[in-house]
């Protein structure tokens, strides 16, 4: 018998079925669903983030799912907080609490606790920004990747804020993110947390996937699909494309093509090449991860090989 309480990770690249397993495990096993997925925060954006069904949500309590409007953010921090707070209610209710998302650094920050990295610097940071203005953030990506390459492979080469923040902290310590998170001895968790890591056999399976779910949020036409969500977005007028929520992939496409840039056939095609990328780093990320149970997300029922795991490890919690 164990003191603390069980909780299940369910994590994995973009379309390897987190949502449906953890439905199936919920289907045999009392259990709510606590949502790891920085996009599905955001309240108004359902078709680009393949936000649970209706019947979904009804079927299965959801937790960190349409919180936030699309103007806020929502830190790694909240997120652990949240996290383990909803554990010990889902626990204190007989639940089995389970974790599910592809949100890679929410679980890396659950797991191994906050950094203790320097604060920010708003001159070191304008300095940043202002040589991204003149050569692009791709070249401060590979700027990063040869100061700092383990931090250069989970960021996308667009994204702005996380490489901003990796070289602020090499230019404030002179030591790589990576090192310094490294030296961290993770804090103890309130709760006993088994982890299952849905991961492809074969990539090009995912990717098949992949562009077969973009396809669906695309739609027929510009008045379906996640190219009406946006355009809904943008009709607010208070929502930017510099915003996290607009930066989410699909998102950040269909504004580029509702600006024009961007043609119907590119948004397709630079949203399924983004998905595919995203779907890379989450694996870089998983691969990190040592106490992962890895399970090919390509089987006929993943869940039940999670089950035949849990069967056991419930039995040792009584």
């Amino acid at each position: 018998m164990h003191d603390k309480p069980l909780a299940v990770a369910i994590m994995g690249p973009t379309a390897s079925g987190k949502t449906a397993a953890a439905l199936a495990i919920a289907r045999e096993i009392p259990a709510e669903i606590i949502s790891v997925d920085s996009a599905l925060v955001y309240r108004e954006m359902d078709i680009g983030t393949a936000k649970p069904t209706a019947e979904e949500l009804a079927s299965v309590p959801h937790h960190l799912i349409d919180i936030i409007d699309p103007l806020e953010s929502y830190s790694v921090a909240q997120f652990r907080e949240d996290a383990i707070r909803l554990v010990g209610e889902i626990a204190a209710r007989g639940r089995l609490p389970l974790l599910v998302g592809g949100t890679m650094m929410y679980f890396k920050g659950l797991v191994d606790g906050l950094d203790d990295l320097p604060t920010a610097d708003a001159a070191v940071r304008a300095r940043i920004d202002a040589d991204a203005a003149r050569l692009g953030w791709p070249a401060l990506h590979e700027r990063l990747r040869a100061l700092d390459p383990v931090t250069a492979e989970r960021l996308a080469p667009n994204d702005a804020q996380r490489i901003n923040r990796a070289l602020e902290i090499i230019e404030l310590s002179g030591k790589p993110m990576s090192e310094l998170l490294a030296r961290r001895a993770p804090p103890e968790l309130p709760f006993e947390l088994v982890s299952f890591a849905l991961e492809p056999s074969d990539r090009a399976v995912l990717h098949r996937r992949i562009a077969l779910r973009f396809d669906q949020m695309l739609g027929t036409s510009d008045d379906t699909g996640i190219v009406a969500e946006t355009a809904r977005l943008r009709a607010r007028g208070d929502l930017s494309p510099n915003l996290p929520s607009m930066r989410c992939v699909g998102y950040r496409q269909s504004w580029e093509y509702l600006d024009g840039t961007i043609d119907r056939a590119g948004l397709r095609e630079t949203g399924i090449v983004a998905t595919r990328q995203l779907a890379k780093r989450q694996l870089t990320w998983l691969r990190s991860m040592p106490d992962r149970i890895a399970l090919d997300c390509l089987d006929p029922d993943p869940a039940r090989a999670m089950l035949d795991h849990l069967a056991t490890l419930r039995a040792r919690h009584g």
